[in-house]
């Protein structure tokens, strides 16, 4: 396992240990910082819930970083669709693709819904260890989706013979695994800002790629696993 040699605890107040047990469970379950904040008081923790926010802005970003080197090879069917996310007030897109199985390919938060959109969301896929270029991907009847990927198989950024197909009713799978998201975002009733929104949101997203198993050795579902999983690539092990 990768080893980093700065200890990105340096100079908290509380332990690595209830810091990243907080940050599991707030990324997990559909929960405010104020329920988090009654939860760990209840467990002879004192955080405020500003203070669990920064947790969540310093230490979501970082864990999916931490993670993706050990994610599992998707497969090369990608079912890609958007859903909305309120910020400020407003309403942004977020782009996700997940394969036949349900597995995460990758995600993009965006305040534009276009073809330029559609091909960055495309290319930062690609660049993904866990990725690699799709045999075919399903999308609705969007039309960015076209123009995006005609594009890119003109520069060679995306497989030639990959197939668009615009179904809508293929894209089940992917139309359910937004529901995950929704559910977490509710509690919060919405984000502040788009850097806390994409922070937050990449906390979220990676923590459900573990929870489906698809990091290399981790179990879906084993919390024990995932909590010596995370401590680790932490340096918090014991």
């Amino acid at each position: 396992m990768r080893r980093y040699t700065k200890s990105p605890f340096k100079g908290r107040q509380f332990t690595a240990e209830i810091i990243l047990w907080a940050v599991r469970w707030y990324l997990r379950f559909p929960i405010s910082y104020r329920d988090l904040e009654c939860m760990l008081s209840d467990r002879g923790v004192q955080v405020d819930h500003t203070t669990l926010f920064r947790w969540i802005q310093a230490y979501a970003p970082e864990l999916e970083k931490r993670v993706r080197p050990y994610l599992r090879p998707t497969n090369g069917s990608w079912r890609v669709d958007e859903t909305y996310i309120r910020v400020k007030g407003e309403w942004v897109y977020l782009y996700r693709a997940v394969d036949a199985t349900g597995q995460t390919i990758d995600f993009r938060l965006s305040p534009k819904r276009d073809a330029a959109t559609a091909r960055r969301f495309f290319r930062k896929a690609l660049e993904q260890p866990h990725t690699a270029n799709p045999r075919t991907i399903t999308v609705d009847k969007n039309a960015a989706y076209p123009i995006a990927t005609t594009a890119m198989k003109r520069a060679g950024e995306l497989w030639r013979f990959a197939k668009l197909r615009q179904e809508k009713f293929l894209n089940n799978i992917v139309e359910q695994d937004h529901r995950r998201i929704k559910r977490l975002v509710r509690p919060g009733l919405g984000f502040k800002s788009f850097t806390s929104a994409s922070r937050t949101i990449a906390g979220y997203e990676v923590m459900a790629m573990i929870r489906k198993g698809q990091v290399v050795s981790v179990p879906a579902n084993d919390m024990g696993a995932q909590h010596d999983f995370i401590a680790t690539l932490f340096g918090a092990a014991a």
